[in-house]
């Protein structure tokens, strides 16, 4: 942050409720500047709206996310959901007029070049035949999120939700962690009905919108709408066998080293979250303590990440306590009419906290970063980009990270985060996998869904055992990732930024300093061009090059071994 610029506050912010009446007002003048050639004067008018409009929407969805059972909160989310097709038939509107204009080359130095090529795909993902539809799918993927954060479960003598699970699920007591795993699947084998049918219905929904916009099933339109416009689902699939090939052994050795470690006969899934075997490293104190030593952390990397981190803790842009009826996980919202993200988790108390708060924080960094990008469309780049923004600052915090779990304990931090890195990647491509065979054949029963993630966990996760868990043995554990409900398609982003943020790790132990500087180049960049330009650029070589994994893994294992 620059001295002229004075630190935004968020409860300062706020953006006027919307209408369609009031939006559609609102682009008709952006069209009557179209209409008599003042293409400038639309574009900037457009910018504003679009900023205006996402600001409100970030604030309704992240209000919900905080209690979702709050009945103004829910109404509001409910209405932001009406309105969603509304607008987006608006913006892709200007879209095509924009696209139409024949002055191409004069647009694109106004516009970015890649913006184009982006609005080329957005077009193509809308009709006004799906408002309907999409407004379905924002309603049961709510729902979804509100059956997971109502979950009150007892155990140990405390009543807790799944978040709060977290520290008995990685306790080093293995009596505690069955005990973890069980009373937490019981929940979801509870609503297993209601998981299988919000599922189903999601399903239909999207393919039956999919051959609305002329598609043959959801997959192609599913990787529209994550704007993936330089590969397509045959990278993917050779990405996911790189895996396969190079990471599941690895996996496998680590994990039954791990069973030989600690003498278990076999190594159960309730094991596996006890990575370390004097116990997994925890934060240095609650979440006071931690966002406190967050600032001399920051401190020691780079002047840029300290500032900012302190202007998000002094503008209140953080929400980290879990509590009842919040939604569960973590993420990083923004609001493009100001500048300034904000973080969202769910301290419990275990390890996850330094790597949800580390994660998220790349996140907002990175768009911090590129707020002065010249549009909203390079605000944040494409999902896959963005998580190696936020993985890659999980790696490159390995330096002070004592700070945040003690000196004593900083190693077997970092031998962790690794192995839980590596152990994520096959998990990771199953999902991936799963989702393309579902859309890929619609019709299937909610029964036949389970057998193929089944069969599929055989594949990528060998070494899955669920002892007496019944409904993970019937093939369960997927309904436990929202991704999969609320974000079709997007987890195969989480383990294309792990294999470059694991090649910033790489770097960073051959000079600490340039692998930062190119890191902080990359979060400044934005979205401002495709991934694998941004890959590129960043001096990383694409996930979808082979033996890309092939060098990391290589690294990682001598770095484990010794």
């Amino acid at each position: 942050m620059t001295q002229s610029e004075s630190p935004p506050r968020f409860a300062d912010i706020a953006e006027p409720k919307p209408t369609a009446e009031g939006l559609a007002a609102a682009y008709a003048k952006v069209s009557a500047d179209l209409d008599r050639g003042d293409v400038r004067s639309a574009v900037a008018a457009w910018e504003h709206l679009r900023r205006a409009y996402g600001t409100w929407s970030s604030l309704v969805h992240l209000r919900f996310a905080q209690n979702t059972a709050d009945p103004a909160a829910k109404a509001d989310r409910d209405y932001a959901d009406i309105l969603a097709p509304e607008a987006t038939d608006l913006e892709n509107a200007v879209k095509r007029r924009l696209l139409a204009e024949p002055d191409q080359p004069g647009l694109a130095p106004l516009v970015g070049a890649h913006a184009l090529r982006l609005w080329e795909s957005d077009i193509t993902t809308f009709d006004p035949a799906i408002k309907p539809d999409l407004e379905e799918e924002a309603r049961l993927s709510a729902r979804y999120t509100e059956l997971l954060a109502s979950a009150k479960l007892s155990i140990e003598g405390k009543t807790v939700n799944l978040a709060g699970l977290g520290p008995f699920a990685e306790h080093p007591d293995r009596g505690i962690r069955h005990e973890a795993a069980r009373v937490g699947w019981t929940f979801f084998e509870t609503h297993a009905a209601e998981l299988d049918e919000i599922y189903d219905k999601l399903v239909a929904l999207r393919d039956g919108m999919a051959r609305k916009l002329g598609y043959p099933n959801f997959i192609p339109l599913g990787y529209r709408l994550l704007r993936r416009v330089d590969y397509g689902p045959d990278d993917v699939a050779r990405y996911r066998q790189e895996v396969l090939h190079h990471v599941v052994p690895l996996v496998g050795r680590l994990l039954e080293a791990r069973r030989a470690a600690n003498g278990w006969d076999r190594l159960r899934f309730w094991d596996e979250n006890l990575i370390d075997p004097a116990g997994n490293p925890k934060p240095i104190g609650d979440h006071d303590v931690l966002v406190a030593a967050a600032q001399a952390m920051f401190a020691g990397m780079d002047s840029r990440l300290a500032d900012f981190y302190r202007s998000m803790i002094d503008g209140g842009f953080t929400d980290l306590k879990n509590r009842p009826d919040k939604a569960g996980g973590g993420f990083c919202t923004s609001f493009p009419s100001v500048g300034m993200p904000f973080i969202f988790a769910n301290f419990n108390g275990t390890h996850h906290d330094i790597g949800v708060f580390t994660h998220e924080m790349g996140h907002a960094f990175q768009n911090w970063e590129s707020r002065h990008q010249p549009n909203i469309d390079y605000l944040w780049p494409t999902m896959e980009a963005a998580e190696i923004n936020s993985m890659g600052l999980e790696f490159l915090t390995y330096p002070g990270i004592g700070k945040l779990v003690g000196e004593d304990a900083a190693d077997r931090f970092r031998r962790m985060h690794l192995i839980g890195a590596l152990a994520f990647l096959p998990y990771g491509v199953c999902v991936d996998h799963f989702q393309h065979e579902v859309y890929a054949n619609p019709g299937a029963s909610p029964a036949e869904r389970h057998v193929i993630w089944q069969r599929l966990e055989r594949k990528y996760m060998p070494w899955s055992d669920y002892g007496d868990i019944a409904f993970l043995n019937k093939g369960g554990r997927w309904q436990a990732k929202p991704h999969i409900y609320g974000s079709p398609f997007y987890y195969i982003d989480y383990t294309l930024a792990q294999c470059c943020a694991m090649q910033f790790w790489v770097k960073s132990r051959q000079d600490y300093r340039a692998a930062l500087d190119a890191y902080i180049a990359l979060c400044a960049r934005g979205g401002s061009a495709p991934f694998q330009d941004l890959v590129r650029a960043a001096g990383l070589v694409s996930p979808f090059t082979e033996g890309a994994l092939a060098d990391v893994v290589r690294e990682a294992e001598a770095f484990l071994g010794g």
